[in-house]
């Protein structure tokens, strides 16, 4: 891989609750639908691409954000011919939810999804933009660094909540299809046939990966794996050797775990280890 196609990623102990991702050289990139525990938003810097947000399709451009709740599936991925360069943050939700409630931008600590897939603006695009070469220097402040992020934030959030009364609320999920949900996550590691699964829970097989798809817009079997590679890249960050990551969330070697981590989060295990400060 040249460098101008090397994923970058800026992280930093102090400050733990988010992760910034840059794609330089994104052309031959290809997701598959996944999903994070953070709420993220991308900012495109160049190129044209077809952005999936659950049952939402949006043709998004150069200065477009894209905005994606935790665990809502969604896919963003560059027209055939078309170049294709972002930046990606990712924000942990409670210290998200504290900072906006702490600035007056929302009036509970509680985390409250946003209901924007997508914003054109360029006031918005330009501050994201000032917020990650911030973040990305070598030389800033680490005052610096939290102002940059803290103040983006608030800004945003103000934007997104104007805008929130023109977005549709997700739909509500059935409890029993939840609780199905809450299961893959806490036994992703296992690899309990998704018939037998659906029988703990009063469904057949093919009844379930139909609502289930309906509601999460991801067959069972994605979802227990898409939560493995959520795990994964938490273990990656602490220092876990990939080979015994992929041991751990049930993958069946190491390559078949590159392999699915690619799809989901655009390189490799071995470079996401890779921080650049």
């Amino acid at each position: 891989m040249t460098p101008t196609t090397q994923p970058l990623f800026w992280r930093d102990t102090a400050l733990p609750f988010v992760e910034l991702r840059h794609i330089i050289d994104g052309h031959k990139v290809r997701y598959v639908p996944h999903s994070h525990e953070q709420w993220s938003i991308g900012a495109i810097l160049g190129g044209e691409s077809a952005y999936l947000c659950a049952d939402r399709i949006y043709d998004v451009a150069a200065g477009d954000l894209v905005i994606m709740n935790p665990q809502l599936v969604h896919a963003c991925n560059p027209k055939v011919g078309s170049p294709w360069s972002y930046y990606m943050l990712h924000v942990d939700c409670d210290w998200l939810a504290k900072l906006l409630h702490r600035n007056g931008v929302r009036s509970t600590p509680s985390w409250e999804p946003s209901q924007t897939d997508w914003l054109t603006s360029p006031d918005l695009f330009e501050r994201y933009k000032a917020m990650a070469e911030i973040l990305f220097s070598e030389y800033g402040a680490q005052s610096d660094k939290t102002a940059a992020l803290e103040s983006f934030l608030c800004h945003l959030f103000e934007s997104i909540d104007k805008a929130a009364a023109q977005e549709s609320k997700l739909p509500v999920t059935p409890n029993k299809l939840a609780r199905v949900a809450n299961y893959l996550l806490e036994h992703c590691h296992l690899e309990t046939p998704i018939e037998d699964i659906a029988d703990q829970f009063g469904y057949s097989a093919s009844y379930l990966t139909r609502q289930f798809k309906q509601y999460y817009k991801m067959t069972p079997h994605a979802y227990r794996l898409n939560r493995r590679i959520q795990l994964g890249q938490l273990a990656l960050k602490n220092g876990v050797p990939i080979a015994e990551v992929a041991n751990a969330f049930g993958f069946s070697d190491q390559a078949h775990f590159q392999r699915v981590f690619k799809e989901r989060v655009a390189a490799t295990p071995n470079q996401y280890r890779s921080i650049h400060r």
